[in-house]
């Protein structure tokens, strides 16, 4: 007798999918659970257990590393005296040391590395590309060029400096945005022409950097390599301001972010205008990376390896914007203290250390991927 065959169980929303042989533990690490509902549908942001704690952790790291840079220099101080400098029992010059020197240029690393992250996190899930970040695609280089057109034209000013950042990295991300439109925007598409567009730019500031007085060339040279050794409160502020509110947007657009990895015809399916995203995705990019650029000079390879760190630690379907800030903020903070000691009392740049180790990063990218290959 041929009995009828019974269709496989299907997960519905009350009965999540489950891998047959996870293990307990494993399937909590997976868990995600709703944290927040806003009353429009795009908005709803859902937390993965896995995710939240691996960036709980790697913030708390950052924030020691922080700290412990407080106490090293050239004037060691102990975890006491720093303590001391923030309830103004310490005296004057301790005070000077912590609040007006050391205790900025920390700040900004953790800021600038949280937005550095973030934005290599949105450019590679709108490419879905690990090589899509703005280093790569050139939106580093289009600051750099608006620098050096405002020291060309209104001298080398710190407000010059910031304003042609800006500029340059605004208008680099347009022009690389309407020149990989065709009908819409496809991943590889920007990131061929964004290397086309920065390879011109670069070949550009070599002659505008030629074309400089000897003092002016020298301190554009310095910021071009991307450093914290001059910042303080006024060139904080701002990144703190942009990380603040930058952020938080993008958190908001990570949902249609996320289905946008999907494909265009598959995000549009599910409501997503997709023109749209992916224009306020870039803008979002772009602000991130030319506040950061506008106040330190471009820090190249944080935002490349940042999301794929997380990424690898937090083994989400995709990158996600907080693990991706939180590891920034770690690799930046990480290489600034590394920047202030390693040759002390000179300091390098931060930008050059933060290369050393993206070129690494590189090197085990490359040849992890390759190992997979068959």
């Amino acid at each position: 007798m041929n009995l009828p065959r019974r269709s496989p169980v299907r997960p519905t929303a009350t009965t999540p999918a489950r891998k047959p042989n996870a293990r307990p533990e494993e399937r909590l690490w997976t868990r995600r659970t709703p944290l927040l509902r806003l009353p429009w549908p795009d908005a709803a942001v859902r937390v993965d257990l896995r995710a939240t704690v691996v960036t709980v952790l790697l913030a708390a790291l950052a924030a020691g590393v922080g700290a412990w840079s407080l106490t090293v220099g050239e004037l060691a101080l102990s975890p006491g005296e720093v303590l001391a400098a923030f309830t103004g029992d310490a005296d004057s010059g301790t005070e000077r040391v912590v609040l007006e020197w050391r205790l900025p240029r920390t700040v900004i690393a953790l800021a600038a590395g949280a937005a550095l992250g973030a934005a290599g996190a949105v450019f590679q899930s709108m490419t879905r590309n690990p090589l899509g970040s703005p280093d790569v695609i050139g939106f580093n280089a289009g600051a750099y060029t608006g620098t050096l057109i405002a020291a060309l034209t209104v001298g080398n000013t710190r407000f010059g400096a910031t304003t042609g950042a800006l500029i340059g990295g605004l208008a680099t991300g347009v022009l690389v945005y309407l020149l990989a439109f065709r009908g819409g925007v496809q991943g590889q598409r920007l990131i061929v022409v964004g290397v086309g567009v920065g390879a011109l730019l670069t070949s550009l500031n070599g002659y505008l950097l030629i074309n400089l007085r000897l003092e002016e060339a020298i301190a554009a040279a310095t910021w071009g390599a991307g450093s914290f050794a001059d910042v303080g409160w006024p060139e904080a502020r701002p990144v703190l301001a942009a990380t603040a509110v930058l952020l938080p947007a993008g958190v908001l657009l990570q949902r249609r972010m996320r289905l946008l990895e999907l494909g265009d015809d598959a995000a549009r399916a599910l409501g997503v205008p997709v023109e749209r995203t992916r224009l306020a995705l870039l803008f979002l990019g772009v602000g991130l990376t030319a506040v950061v650029t506008a106040a330190a000079g471009p820090i190249a390879f944080v935002a490349l390896a940042a999301p794929q760190l997380a990424l690898r630690l937090a083994r989400t379907g995709g990158v996600r914007l907080l693990p991706a800030a939180a590891m920034g903020a770690l690799l930046l903070v990480t290489g600034d203290l590394l920047a202030r000691t390693l040759t002390a009392p000179a300091q390098l740049p931060v930008g050059v250390v933060t290369v050393c180790l993206g070129g690494c990063y590189l090197v085990w990218l490359l040849s992890s991927r390759s190992r997979r290959t068959p």
